[in-house]
C-alpha cells in the first residue's frame, strides 16, 4: 500500500507561484509513474503532469507547458509540482497519484490540496 500526502496549496494572485509537494513514504520501487491531476468545481478530473521516477522523463498537458514543472527528490521520496504564472483557471483541487510500472492505471491517490488563483 502506497500512501500519498499532498501539501502546498493555497490562495495566490494571478501571476503568482506555488509549489505543491507529494510525499511518497511507502515507495519501494523506482518503476513508478508519479502523476499530478486536478479537478475544478463542476468539472472532471484532468491530467496535469507525470514523471517516470526512474528516468525522470516528464509529460505535461498543454495548459501546463512552460508554466509548471514536475520534479522529484529521491532521498526524501517527494514529488513536486512547481506552478508559475498561475491563472484563475488553474483553480482546482490538485491530486498526486502513483501508477506502478506493472499497472495500466493510477492505483494510489492522495487526498488533494486546494489551489485558488485570484484575478
Amino acid at each position: 500500500q502506497v500512501q500519498l500526502a499532498e501539501s502546498g496549496g493555497g490562495l495566490v494572485q494571478a501571476g503568482g507561484s506555488l509549489r505543491l509537494s507529494c510525499s511518497v513514504p511507502g515507495r519501494t520501487s523506482s518503476d513508478y509513474r508519479m502523476g499530478w491531476f486536478r479537478q475544478a468545481p463542476g468539472k472532471d478530473r484532468e491530467f496535469v503532469a507525470v514523471m517516470r521516477w526512474d528516468t525522470g522523463t516528464t509529460l505535461y498537458t498543454d495548459s501546463a507547458k512552460g508554466r509548471f514543472t514536475i520534479s522529484r527528490d529521491d532521498a526524501q521520496n517527494i514529488v513536486y509540482l512547481q506552478m508559475n504564472s498561475l491563472k484563475p483557471e488553474d483553480t482546482a483541487v490538485y491530486y498526486c497519484a502513483v501508477k506502478p510500472g506493472s499497472s495500466a492505471k493510477y492505483e494510489y491517490w492522495g487526498q488533494g490540496t486546494q489551489v485558488t488563483g485570484s484575478s
